[in-house]
């Protein structure tokens, strides 16, 4: 297997995009990844698209032709595209997939994107394409949306850890801090924890705060082997880990609902791949769909002891260079989350950040930085380890 760098990046604004289509969006994000990297659709012989539900959001599926067409890789070209779905970690598995095609020798230069167009249809249409993440007849026919699901875990650690809405709202307060300084976010503003409290309760113990929001966006990433990585630029970051991990779809069936267990062992195999530990690691971008997630991510990967994420998250030592950043772009609570996207533009952000370039939200000394893409409550997570050193 060969080693594996992204060598261009590029994502697009992130919120309510009216005047974009999907196919607009992602062009753009394809495009400026393109120039990122100094190459040109020739180069391209594989693209992977992540994209939960293109169907239900936009009517369209046969999304990997159709991207491909729009982003002139179809006619004359006839580059490869194929959509990769897995819930809200699409993007992160579509990079995966990059990562192992190139990796494997079946792709010299590939893309990797991701793209959701999610606010064409109206708030139940989307409720009800998301619940699909879940398990549709235990779960979405029961009447559970995933603020309720993710409202009983958060209802359940709070009881077994005494985990507090304060720690929960803290979250929220440091995410919108890190996002204010991140040009491509959807909201820019500062929250405190008594306005996170005073929000309108969703799913209790969730706040509306508590959320992240329904988005429109796209990223895209170039990979190519890092043996070649200098001929497109001077500063290719390399992959260092890739990982996947699944668990049963429904809360019901598993171990512990305050654990997701995808996420533990996708960490475990990306920290063995890359002969890393948690110590190691000087920013995560974490799946903060919910700001209980973050505090179940933090302590799924290693970074604090079961039940102490949430003190931790009130403490302050999740802040920007603090014990470990984590999601100092400002997450999917403060940035947004176009489910299909949201991975590629972890992997984005990590490429920022590693080289140095993401301004007022840089991580001082960034050698290794890690993202974490979560598909529904947890049945599906991709892991990957990021750094500018070989």
């Amino acid at each position: 297997m060969r080693e594996v760098a992204i060598v261009g990046a590029k994502t697009t604004e992130f919120g309510e995009l009216w005047e974009q289509s999907l196919r607009d969006i992602v062009v753009e994000a394809g495009v400026g990844a393109i120039e990122d990297a100094g190459i040109s659709g020739e180069d391209i012989d594989m693209m992977y698209v992540g994209n939960m539900s293109g169907g239900k959001f936009i009517e369209q599926e046969h999304l990997g032709a159709l991207i491909a067409d729009y982003s002139g890789l179809a006619k004359g070209l006839n580059v490869a595209s194929t959509r990769v779905e897995a819930a809200c970690a699409s993007g992160g598995l579509a990079l995966r997939q990059a990562i192992q095609a190139v990796a494997s020798g079946y792709s010299n230069v590939a893309i990797a994107a991701g793209a959701e167009k999610m606010t064409d249809i109206d708030g139940s249409g989307v409720t009800d394409a998301l619940a699909a993440a879940a398990d549709r007849e235990w779960e979405g026919i029961q009447g559970a949306t995933f603020p309720g699901i993710y409202a009983m875990i958060a209802r359940m650690h709070m009881e077994k850890y005494g985990t507090t809405s304060e720690q929960l709202a803290a979250v929220a307060v440091k995410n919108h801090a890190n996002g204010i300084n991140n040009p491509i976010a959807q909201f820019k503003s500062k929250l405190t924890i008594e306005q996170v409290l005073k929000s309108i309760m969703v799913s209790d113990p969730l706040h509306i705060l508590d959320c992240s929001p329904v988005s429109d966006g796209a990223a895209a990433v170039i990979v190519v082997p890092a043996d070649e990585a200098h001929k497109y630029t001077d500063t290719p970051i390399y992959i260092k880990a890739s990982a996947q991990a699944s668990d049963t779809i429904a809360l019901h069936d598993r171990r512990d609902i305050t654990t997701l267990d995808a996420s533990v062992a996708a960490g475990k195999r990306a920290y063995e791949m890359a002969g890393l530990a948690p110590k190691d690691i000087d920013f995560v971008e974490v799946h903060d769909c919910f700001t209980i997630a973050e505090i179940c991510a933090i302590e799924d990967l290693g970074f604090f002891e079961k039940g102490q994420g949430g003190p931790a998250s009130l403490a302050g030592e999740t802040a920007l260079n603090a014990k470990i950043s984590v999601n100092p772009s400002g997450g999917l609570k403060s940035t947004g989350h176009p489910v299909g996207a949201t991975g590629v533009k972890q992997a984005v952000e990590a490429v920022h950040q590693l080289r140095g370039e993401a301004g007022k939200r840089q991580v001082d000394g960034a050698k290794y930085g890690m993202t974490h893409n979560v598909g529904g409550s947890g049945a599906t997570a991709v892991v990957h380890i990021f750094s500018n050193e070989r």
